[in-house]
């Protein structure tokens, strides 16, 4: 009976498994709305780890977050912070830099803005929400959000 018991706590054990038996995500989805500098620092912070990993990153910006990716951004986006001097979005930029990585806007950011794609940093684009969702969604993609 014992072993039947322990038979039977094993196949559940192992059912409950499916995640774990997955491959690892290949994409990290970083949703970032946070106004905080340290906060955006800290989401790019990760993201580059990620990109240093060998993932590949996509990076959702909205609400104020959104601002890090403008040309005219305020300076709380570009003044470096300790511990090594990097503000938001030079780290942004850096990531931007790298192959497997796009950095998009919400769809409605520019809209509440009044604005258009000109005010925004050459390489960052505007999220389809189809396309994003999908992104979130895929089996193979990680989301942090901040």
């Amino acid at each position: 009976m014992k072993t039947l018991f322990t038979a039977a706590m094993l196949a559940v054990a192992t059912l409950g498994l499916p995640a774990a038996a997955q491959e690892a995500p290949d994409t990290l989805v970083t949703v970032l709305t946070a106004p905080e500098p340290q906060t955006q620092l800290m989401a790019m912070v990760l993201t580059m780890q990620a990109l240093g990993q060998g993932k590949s990153a996509h990076v959702l910006l909205c609400g104020p977050a959104a601002d890090i990716a403008l040309k005219d951004a305020p300076d709380s986006a570009t003044a470096a912070q300790p511990p090594k001097g990097m503000s938001p979005q030079g780290l942004m930029q850096m990531i931007m830099s790298k192959p497997n990585t796009k950095v998009e806007v919400c769809a409605i950011y520019l809209p509440g803005k009044g604005a258009t794609a000109e005010v925004l940093l050459d390489g960052v684009t505007v999220a389809d929400p189809g396309t994003m969702a999908a992104a979130i969604m895929a089996p193979n993609a990680r989301v942090a959000s901040y």
